[in-house]
C-alpha cells in the first residue's frame, strides 16, 4: 500500500508540475522558431515555469524511491494516471474541451493500470 501511495504522489506532483508549466507558459505565450530564445529566457524567469521545474525535480526523487521498491513493469504504467488527473484539471483549471472520446480514452487508461495493478 505505500508503495502504491508512492506512485500516486508521483503522478499527482507531475501533473501539478505540468499545471504550473502550463499557467506560465500561458503568461509567456506562443514559442515560434523566431522567437524561441526570447521566450525561453521568459520561461526560466517566470515563477510558474520554475515553480514546475522544481515540483519535477522532487517527484524525480520520489520516482527513484519507487525504482527502488516496485517492479518497473508494475510502476510504469501506473504514471498512466497522470494522463486522468491532467484531463481533469485541464478542464476544471483552463476549461479546456474535453471531447467524449478523451474520456473514454481515461477510463480505457484506468481499467488497463487496474489490469497491471492486479497480481
Amino acid at each position: 500500500m505505500k508503495d502504491f501511495l508512492l506512485i500516486l504522489t508521483n503522478t499527482f506532483l507531475a501533473v501539478i508540475a505540468q499545471i504550473l508549466l502550463k499557467h506560465g507558459m500561458l503568461k509567456v505565450g506562443r514559442v515560434s522558431v523566431d522567437t524561441f530564445i526570447t521566450s525561453m529566457f521568459q520561461a526560466l524567469l517566470n515563477p510558474f515555469v520554475l515553480s514546475g521545474l522544481a515540483i519535477y525535480g522532487f517527484a524525480s526523487m520520489i520516482w527513484l524511491v519507487v525504482l527502488s521498491r516496485v517492479n518497473l513493469s508494475i510502476a510504469y504504467p501506473m504514471i498512466s494516471l497522470s494522463y486522468i488527473f491532467s484531463i481533469f484539471f485541464a478542464w476544471l483549471l483552463f476549461k479546456e474541451h474535453i471531447p467524449y472520446t478523451r474520456i473514454v480514452g481515461g477510463l480505457v487508461i484506468c481499467t488497463g493500470v487496474y489490469l497491471v495493478a492486479l497480481k
